[in-house]
């Protein structure tokens, strides 16, 4: 396989897909699951002829666009080992959402800079982020998300892979289910191809270690707004094919490695460096609040508008949540402490408030520029904090670019060590049987 240089449009991953189920025909097959809310079609890529389904889905996150470069990767890695067919299916879903994908498309053919990164950056809001289940599986209503639960009712896979893209700090894996031995598999990957690996991920902040990097996912359950995001996972379709006897692994790719999340060294003074955080955190959302104030009245005829308001609406409310979370003067009888705070726990924690703030600055920028004159005011202002955050991360963080084909050899590596280890595990066709665990909805941060 040619040397992958830059990230791939979703055009061009279809395009590549079907050349090489051209050039396989008796072992590879594409064929369309679904449809976009956009009319987009939704393309399943399978390889092999066993009874056993490996599903794995790229393009979870719209900003995250590792995972078709990985799928394709997967495919190539799949035909040059033993004969396809012998036992197991590899199911490649494409790209789970190439409306949103689509709208980040402006960095994709590079440089790749973070300011460029975040200039073009689109997420939806959490009601429109198609893994989510904030009203139950029954009740999904967005096609991709439906599209997903067919595909795992119908392939009953032994092993779900979700593919996701940090944009800044280091690598890891959650799982539904431990697989003894995949911690030391992701330790080799990343010291080989140099991908730090975190130890202290803010999404995992609560949750229990299976070994450096890896961490468990809980089973869903009811909570209010702090314990949804940072305690327990909201229904998903990560939890849905547990039923099916399905361990599910989201595996993390860095764009910008940052080598203090890795760093386990203890700190002199950790509720000082954690207030700071809160603080800085508060600070940059006010700013930011008041940018929206001026720009939201303007962005009536921007045909985006709502899709990206919305989440810049979700940042604004969750981020004051996660900076008193943080902040041991403002924790409250309600709120959970936190675990033992290290120099690894510190990077991660001040790398996730800055990213709020950021990712708020990036689509307010991008709202800024459609809205006309007046809204256009805002963008020295925007650009100023956009090129401040980015160079904190730079200098600050040390945040350094990891090449393309790294990101997907390393994401293709633990992929395959997971399907490895997964496949030596008989599938248990049944709920988890953990308490929390059940058919109702859980309550998501975005519906509190």
């Amino acid at each position: 396989m040619p040397p992958l240089l830059r990230y791939l449009t979703v055009d061009e991953l279809g395009a590549r897909a079907a050349a090489f189920a051209a050039r396989h025909p008796r072992d590879a097959r594409l064929r369309r699951v679904g449809t976009s809310r956009g009319g987009t079609p939704l393309w399943l890529l399978s390889v092999g002829h066993g009874e056993r389904h490996a599903l794995v889905v790229a393009g979870p996150h719209a900003n995250e666009p590792v995972g078709g470069a990985t799928v394709l990767r997967l495919a190539e890695r799949v035909l040059a080992g033993p004969p396809p067919g012998d036992g197991l299916t590899w199911d490649l879903l494409l790209c789970l959402d190439p409306d949103g994908a689509r709208r980040n498309e402006g960095w994709l053919s590079g440089p790749y800079r973070l300011g460029g990164y975040v200039r073009h950056f689109f997420r939806p809001g959490f009601l429109e982020q198609p893994e989510w289940l904030p009203d139950g599986a029954e009740r999904a209503a967005l096609p991709e998300t439906r599209t997903l639960l067919d595909l795992q009712d119908e392939l009953r896979p032994f092993v779900q892979c979700s593919l996701h893209g940090v944009d800044i700090g280091g690598g890891f894996v959650e799982l539904t289910r431990d697989l003894p031995g995949l911690d030391r598999h992701l330790a080799r990957t990343a010291a080989r191809l140099g991908i730090p690996r975190e130890l202290a991920p803010y999404d995992t902040l609560y949750w229990p270690a299976l070994g450096p990097a890896v961490y468990r996912i809980p089973p869903p359950r009811r909570g209010d707004l702090a314990a949804a995001i940072t305690e327990a996972a909201v229904e998903s379709t990560w939890y849905h094919p547990h039923r099916h006897g399905t361990v599910t692994a989201v595996v993390e790719a860095p764009m910008w490695g940052v080598a203090a999340v890795e760093d386990a060294s203890p700190l002199p003074d950790p509720d000082a460096a954690l207030r700071a955080v809160g603080a800085r955190l508060r600070h940059d959302l006010r700013l930011l609040a008041g940018l929206l104030e001026r720009i939201r009245p303007l962005a009536g005829a921007v045909p985006d508008a709502a899709r990206l308001l919305a989440p810049v609406d979700d940042y604004l409310l969750v981020g004051p949540e996660l900076a008193d979370s943080w902040d041991p003067g403002a924790h409250g009888t309600r709120q959970r402490p936190l675990p033992p705070l290290d120099a690894a726990r510190l990077a991660s924690l001040g790398i996730s408030g800055r990213r709020v703030a950021l990712r708020t600055a990036g689509l307010l920028h991008r709202l800024a520029r459609a809205a006309g004159a007046e809204a256009a005011r805002t963008l020295p202002e925007l650009d100023a904090l956009i090129d401040g955050w980015c160079a904190d991360y730079r200098d600050g963080y040390g945040a350094r670019w990891i090449p393309v084909e790294r990101q997907a050899e390393y994401q293709a590596r633990v992929v395959l060590a997971t399907v490895e280890l997964a496949g030596r595990y008989t599938p248990v066709r049944s709920h988890s049987g953990e308490s929390g665990w059940g058919a109702r909805a859980a309550v998501p941060m975005h519906t509190e």
